[in-house]
């Protein structure tokens, strides 16, 4: 095996894409079952899965960049953290996009997490390159 400069970040994108690879197949599953060819029909349960799959590509690109950013910059045990964070934020967000009648506070909190996790890494970041 080649050594990867970046290993968290590597399995944290592994596990990431794993998730996301879940949400899309969540909304391929929808839209076949209704017949839906493009959009969602405007069928609220089609949406919900539609923007679970788009918060997790808008948010998740950014956050395994400062991820591996700080890696390279910072302690694994900070990186670990961060990614531990990140992690459970995303699935958290995922499940309750992807499965109709989860409860809400899995969006809230799920986001929340992806939210400190993002800003963690940044303060990482920035600590990392003023050091």
């Amino acid at each position: 095996m080649t050594d990867i400069p970046i290993p968290i970040t590597a399995w944290s994108a592994v596990i990431l894409a794993t998730l996301f690879l879940w949400l899309t197949f969540r909304v391929v599953g929808a839209r076949r079952k209704d017949h839906i060819l493009l959009g969602d029909n405007d069928d609220r349960v089609v949406l919900k899965k539609i923007r679970g799959q788009a918060n997790a590509a808008e948010q998740i690109p950014i956050a395994l960049l400062m991820l591996g950013l700080a890696e390279l910059l910072q302690p694994a045990i900070i990186v670990m953290a961060i990614a531990a964070v990140l992690i459970v934020g995303r699935v958290m967000h995922g499940v309750y996009f992807a499965i109709h009648g989860t409860n809400f506070r899995f969006r809230f909190y799920g986001m929340l997490l992806t939210l400190i996790a993002q800003t963690m890494a940044i303060i990482a970041v920035a600590v990392g390159l003023l050091i």
